[in-house]
Formats: C-alpha cells, sequence, structure tokens
C-alpha cells in the first residue's frame, strides 16, 4: 500500500529541518504499522488513518532524530529530553496524539506488545 502522507504534511507538526527523504523513511516506518495495526479495519476511515499515521511518523522521529527538549540549561549545558524507551507511544506528545485519535485502541495494544523470552539453564545435580 502507498504511504498515505507527505513529509510536507508531517513537517507541519514537528519542526525539523530534516531533508523530506529523511521524513519520508519514517514516514514509511508509520505506515508499515499502521496498514498493519488498523489496515483492514472497517471502523476507522481512510482519512482518520492518514492523521494517525502522520502523527506516527512525527513520533518516530521525535523518539530518534529530532528529540524534544523537556528542560535546558545554560551554565552546565544540561539538557533533558522528554520521555524515556519504555513509554513507548506515551513518550512523546505525537504518540500521545495517536493514542487520541485511535479510537479501536488497537495502536496502544501493538505497540506496547512485550516479546517474551525463556533462558534455560543447565541443572547440575
Amino acid at each position: 500500500m502507498a504511504v498515505r502522507v507527505t513529509a510536507t504534511e508531517v513537517k507541519q507538526i514537528i519542526d525539523t529541518d530534516l531533508l523530506d527523504t529523511v521524513v519520508d523513511a519514517f514516514i514509511l516506518g508509520a505506515n508499515v504499522t499502521v496498514t498493519e495495526v488498523l489496515g483492514s479495519d472497517t471502523s476507522i476511515t481512510d482519512a482518520h488513518k492518514k492523521e494517525i499515521e502522520r502523527w506516527l511518523a512525527a513520533h518516530l522521529l521525535a523518539a530518534t532524530r529530532e528529540q524534544q527538549t523537556q528542560k535546558a540549561g545554560a551554565a552546565g549545558a544540561s539538557i533533558t529530553y522528554q520521555g524515556q524507551t519504555g513509554m513507548g507511544l506515551n513518550s512523546t506528545l505525537y504518540g500521545q496524539q495517536v493514542l487520541a485519535l485511535d479510537t479501536t485502541g488497537k495502536m496502544a495494544g501493538a505497540m506496547s506488545k512485550q516479546r517474551a523470552s525463556i533462558s534455560a539453564v543447565e541443572s547440575f545435580d
């Protein structure tokens, strides 16, 4: 499926000087996710999916290349960024908007899935 949004549309909600080709890479990631999670869901319109994709692309940018400042200092040159990696969509304001826009609740579930792992330890009797 073709992407639903453009770099220009994403840049309307997140301030970035990144080239459109770079933003397109984040849009692709958002598109794959929205398509997998919501693609076949007919309870949500294509226009609605487009908005979720736009905000998810901004979230992916804000979580990586365009981290949002929470607190900055001057003398000690300190900076603190918003969110934490383990917070998923709640780690950025853009991700929080994805959660608000997704009336199905499926994005929250899909983006917070934890992978289980099992380790075996050799027994010594």
